[in-house]
């Protein structure tokens, strides 16, 4: 079986964000940038499926610019075996991925799609949920563990109650948790090997996917400064500002 994994380019999630000072955006000029780590949890699981003797071939795909190659190249010394670039330098939606990915699942035909339940620069968690509609798939999301049994996937999800399984035909989409697993780190000589594993290069129109913006963003900013306490001199004053100032009384 062979399994697609979508994978995006976010900055670092070390790296303090900053807002742009028109409120037009986010600082990445001279930003560092990694792989979406929801995502690199897919990735891992994925190559855990295929250690298992459960997959055959492991494609990861990008909608992203040019410098996604890096990204893709980090999830090929992983373990994967080919990769797939979506070259665009526009910011696209979660629709409009999901539009390209559709693309690409009928181009492909995997088994399965594994990806991160959302983005750590946006925060959507819509991307799976669309593809799955636009595929008419099943889908299983927030997975926190995730097991192949001939033609069906068997997925534990994390829901506010604790956990619920469920049991999903394939071919199927799954969308990954942060405790799923710990994704491993890339070896030197792996590394080396990724840079002559394939890495397609395709556009959003070779997939017929429009991926225009629907969305405006109106402001973006940092969140205030955290203010100063105040000290009160008993229960009741306390309760008082609780009731009358805090109003959370």
């Amino acid at each position: 079986m062979k399994v697609l994994v979508a994978i995006k380019r976010v900055v670092d999630p070390n790296v303090k964000v900053r807002a742009l000072a028109d409120g037009s955006g986010v600082e990445l000029a001279n930003v560092k940038m990694a792989m979406n780590p929801f995502d690199e949890i897919a990735v891992e699981e994925a190559i855990r499926l295929k250690e298992a003797g459960k997959v055959a071939e492991i494609v990861v795909v990008s909608v992203g610019p040019q410098q996604a190659q890096e990204t893709l190249r980090t999830a090929l010394a992983m373990g994967a075996d080919r990769a797939i670039l979506v070259k665009t330098g526009e910011t696209v939606e979660p629709l409009g991925v999901a539009k390209v990915l559709k693309g690409v699942v009928e181009a492909e035909q995997p088994g399965l799609v594994v990806m991160g339940k959302q983005a750590i620069d946006d925060d959507s968690n819509q991307t799976g949920q669309m593809l799955a509609a636009l595929l008419g798939w099943a889908q299983g999301t927030f997975a926190s563990k995730v097991e192949l049994d001939g033609d069906k996937a068997r997925v534990t999800r994390e829901v506010d109650g604790g956990l619920q399984t469920v049991e999903l035909k394939l071919p199927a989409i799954v969308t990954t948790d942060l405790r799923l697993n710990e994704p491993r780190y890339a070896s030197l000589p792996n590394i080396m090997k990724a840079k002559k594993k394939p890495l397609d290069e395709k556009s959003p129109a070779d997939f017929g996917a429009d991926v225009a913006p629907r969305l405006k963003v109106v402001k973006t900013e940092e969140p205030g400064g955290r203010k100063a306490g105040v000290k009160v001199g008993s229960v009741a004053e306390l309760v008082d500002k609780l009731k009358n100032e805090a109003g959370v009384l």
